[in-house]
């Protein structure tokens, strides 16, 4: 799995991104890096198969992370992820939309990950079948109670919602 950082709305890319995504002109991290943030972690490299954990930062300072269809997401790509996403808010708290549409599943590393985060002053969750609504409700239970966070089936319902904890600087 490699992980794509998206430009935010100037079509640049924030200084200082993890030594991570440096590897790849910090844009993409190759199946390799990826490979290696597993392999530190003891878990199975998935034969650097193209799917990607998208992050950017959408109008009205909402970050989003588009997790890939059909993929387990792991701990070290939610790690790397974590990392770009810090790295966009710049030390900021920002509200972030968390699209899970079509997710197979989160580990359990992942999943501590995901509740660990200090950055984010909302999450919304974004999915459309069922199972994507269990997978958002396992996060939801392991969140910290002083994040808000709730799941939506609109993008655009669940940007409104997060436009509420946006911050004026």
């Amino acid at each position: 799995m490699t992980l794509e950082a998206l430009a935010g709305p100037e079509g640049r890319l924030p200084e200082g991104l993890p030594d991570t995504a440096a590897a790849s002109a910090g844009v993409v991290l190759g199946a390799a890096a990826v490979t290696a943030a597993r392999a530190t972690d003891g878990a199975l490299a998935d034969g650097g198969a193209a799917h990607s954990i998208g992050v950017r930062m959408i109008d009205g300072g909402i970050i989003e992370v588009l997790l890939p269809a059909n993929q387990e997401i792991e701990g070290p790509e939610a790690r790397i992820a974590g990392d770009i996403v810090r790295t966009i808010a710049a030390g900021r708290r920002m509200p972030v939309l968390l699209v899970i549409t079509g997710v197979v599943g989160v580990s359990m590393e992942a999943r501590r990950v995901y509740s660990g985060s200090i950055a984010a002053t909302a999450f919304a969750l974004v999915g459309e079948s069922p199972v994507d609504r269990v997978i958002a409700h396992y996060l939801l239970r392991s969140r910290s109670e002083t994040i808000p966070a709730q799941f939506f089936t609109s993008e655009s319902a669940a940007v409104e919602w997060l436009r509420q904890y946006t911050r004026e600087e």
